[in-house]
């Protein structure tokens, strides 16, 4: 006998994602669930699916904004297909790629700060952007 549907209990059980996770997901718009006359929620199957692909997303470095976004282009019990999968990966292309960018330029500026000591803050993109401190006199100024 296949059960359609899960309590949260169970889902949480088989994705290993605690209920609490579960419910935030669901607030977030992630996942769905029905409620029962007693208000109690049940999950479709292939929630547990969705689960899983939120879980991966999260684990390289996706944050919840684009999963959201990816999962919004599945019907909301529907589990992912091959098809989405694809799709999925187009979106994390571009985030990915647009990550690896931006820790290139933390890198360099990191590489560059080192250099500088820090102790004026004149030239200090990441602290102080545009010198922004330099209105509040000479040295530093966050120290």
């Amino acid at each position: 006998m296949i059960i359609k549907e899960l309590t949260i209990g169970e889902l949480s059980e088989r994705s290993g994602v605690a209920a609490s996770a579960l419910r935030f997901y669901e607030r977030e718009g992630l996942i769905h669930s029905r409620r029962t006359t007693g208000n109690q929620r049940r999950y479709h199957r292939a929630t547990l699916r969705r689960v899983a692909f939120i879980r991966a997303s999260q684990s390289v470095g996706m944050p919840l904004s684009v999963i959201g976004e990816v999962l919004a282009l599945l019907p909301a019990d529907a589990p992912p297909t091959r098809e989405f999968w694809v799709r999925a990966s187009e979106c994390w292309s571009k985030e990915i790629n647009a990550r690896i960018e931006k820790m290139e330029r933390m890198r360099d500026r990191f590489t560059e700060c080192i250099g500088c000591g820090c102790l004026s803050f004149e030239q200090c993109a990441l602290v102080n952007p545009g010198d922004e401190l330099a209105g509040q006199g000479p040295g530093a100024r966050r120290l």
